[in-house]
């Protein structure tokens, strides 16, 4: 996205100048107390760097770093040729050339949560970089302080002794790997899980699992999650009791994938899903993290999946009017089960005073046909809802924010209603505030929604209460054609012309309350709502049933 490229190279120039500013005051002028402050700004420039592009080489502007700082500690003691910052500085070269090659390395070990495993050696690898630039900044605080450079060499050496037994373990790792996998393979195999979810996906999609996370628990057998990303290892691992794995390499996935394992659950289309659809021993069922409309929602590559748990019947229609063919055998009809604590309102409620309407903009999508984002013309639409009396449950998508437009637009929204609240008392719901809510709890909170096209359409549709969808692609007719769940809601048009007439279907007279009921049974299954759930829950296990056929096999 345009925001993560100029965050990058700001934090890129800002780095280098800093460095090079700083090595040029220390090593050209006299002013040494600014030439370390300069450098400790350039630490920070770099610590900062680390977070914005994790993995990025900084070896060069580290190097000037640590430079300027030896310069500007030999000028404060001022005793010549010092003997203790020689071998200081050959132990920093050492340091500074190591830490992005160990943290690599490190990077490419299993790792674990919720397991009995302490392999400390990844972890510390990961933070040798933050290590050093702390050492850095310690001795430039040396420096100003004038200390001993005895003090410095002992700081340098605790840091370089740290490094070079984090080296002699990944070595002894890499050409001396022990026989069956190592400790998180052994935990693994004492757990026998007997299913996985595995998952891949950009930052920020962690709710993608986490909305699964309750269900697979109450299948009741030992499982696992399995993460391809690093930065997915702790939120998931907070939010469930089951070990997460997370595993760097196809040599990982080999180790993590035990006998005991039956079948893997995918809650997405990530391209790494290969990795793990290779092994031919398990059933492979995909789970979705919504059921929409939506392009995404049809994809082809769901046929490389052994099932495919869909919703209800209108998913398997979704796929064969796009032209997709995969055998019907293969669709299993679960439900929604995320829907079952959703309160259902059985008769309509028209012509409230002062209804609370849930709106939920969806992102721009990574492709121009899958972006249905109603925010560059939202603004008339709250403006009407205030106009009305309506309280707004303003609930964004997670990735609004990795387009700089989006997220710039959303603050426009956000700031309406804020002024609003303030000059009428409304207790809109924003920011925040709207997050820390989970969907179940802003659709029990409202009497309507209006939803470009998206998952939340379907989970709102359980309710039974009335919702309108944004047509972002002016395709006035056809709208309906491609993505008929909005033939049982009200349609407005991108350039809102048609928003009174809408908000007063949704709000006041509500025509279409009966035909949302038949639906609701197409898109989300005919379940009774008491025991919605257990038809998701019935499926998997039949899939993990007989455990008597438990084979142990190995990848194709």
């Amino acid at each position: 996205m345009r925001g993560d490229l100029v965050r990058k190279l700001a934090a890129r120039c800002l780095t280098i100048g800093l460095a090079v500013l700083a090595f040029v005051v220390l090593a050209l002028t006299g002013a040494t107390g600014w030439g370390l402050a300069l450098a400790v700004a350039a630490l920070a420039a770099t610590a900062a760097e680390q977070r914005i592009r994790p993995g990025a080489d900084l070896v060069a502007e580290t190097t000037l770093i640590a430079a300027a700082i030896l310069v500007g500690y030999a000028r404060r003691l001022d005793d010549g040729l010092n003997v203790a910052l020689v071998v200081t500085g050959l132990v920093l070269l050492g340091l500074v050339l190591l830490v992005g090659p160990l943290r690599t390395a490190g990077s490419l070990e299993i790792r674990a949560a919720n397991l009995p495993v302490r392999a400390w050696t990844p972890l510390v690898a990961s933070q040798l970089g933050t290590a050093l630039l702390g050492l850095l900044a310690a001795l430039a605080l040396a420096a100003a302080l004038a200390l001993p450079a005895g003090v410095a060499l002992a700081a340098s050496l605790l840091v370089g002794a740290g490094a070079g037994a984090v080296a002699l373990d990944l070595a002894r790792r890499r050409f001396r790997p022990r026989a069956g996998g190592g400790p998180v393979a052994a935990a693994l195999r004492r757990h026998r899980p007997e299913f996985l979810l595995y998952f891949s996906a950009p930052p920020g999609s962690e709710y993608q699992v986490t909305m699964w996370l309750p269900y697979l628990e109450r299948i009741g057998r030992p499982f696992l999650v399995v993460v391809r990303e690093p930065e997915f290892l702790a939120p998931i691992a907070a939010a469930t009791d089951a070990p997460v794995v997370y595993c760097p390499t196809l040599g990982a996935m080999d180790e993590a994938l035990v006998p005991s394992l039956r079948v893997a659950f995918y809650v997405n289309h990530g391209a790494k899903n290969s990795h793990c659809v290779r092994f031919t021993q398990l059933t492979h069922v995909q789970l979705h993290h919504g059921d929409s409309d939506k392009a995404p929602s049809a994809n082809p590559v769901s046929g490389i999946f052994d099932r495919i748990f869909v919703a209800g019947q209108a998913a398997i229609d979704r796929y064969a009017r796009a032209g997709v063919q995969i055998p019907a055998d293969k669709f299993v009809v679960v439900g929604r089960p995320q829907v079952e604590s959703i309160e259902v309102r059985a008769e309509p409620a028209r012509g409230l005073a002062h209804p609370t309407v849930l709106y939920t903009p969806t992102w721009t999508g990574h492709h121009a046909d899958a972006d249905y984002c109603s925010l560059p013309v939202a603004e008339r639409l709250l403006q009407r809802l205030l106009e009305r009396g309506a309280t707004v449950i303003l609930r964004a998508h997670p990735y609004t924010a990795q387009n700089p437009a989006s997220a710039r637009q959303l603050g426009r929204l956000t700031e309406l209603l804020v002024v609003d609240r303030a000059r009428t008392g409304r207790q809109h719901v924003v920011g925040a505030a709207a997050r820390e809510l989970s969907l179940t709890e802003c659709v029990n909170s409202s009497d309507a929604l209006v939803s470009d096209v998206s998952g939340v359409i379907s989970d709102f549709l359980y309710s039974g209460k009335p919702y309108a969808v944004t047509d972002m692609g002016g395709e006035g007719e056809r709208f309906v054609e491609r993505f008929p769940l909005a033939g049982s809601g009200y349609v407005l048009r991108r350039d809102m012309s048609n928003v009174d007439d809408v908000l007063t279907a949704l709000l006041d007279t509500d025509p279409l309350a009966e035909a949302r009921w038949a639906t609701r049974r197409r898109y989300l299954g005919d379940f009774p709502a008491e025991s919605y759930a257990e038809a998701f829950l019935a499926a998997a296990r039949r899939e993990l049933a007989p455990a008597e056929t438990l084979t142990a096999s190995t990848p194709a």
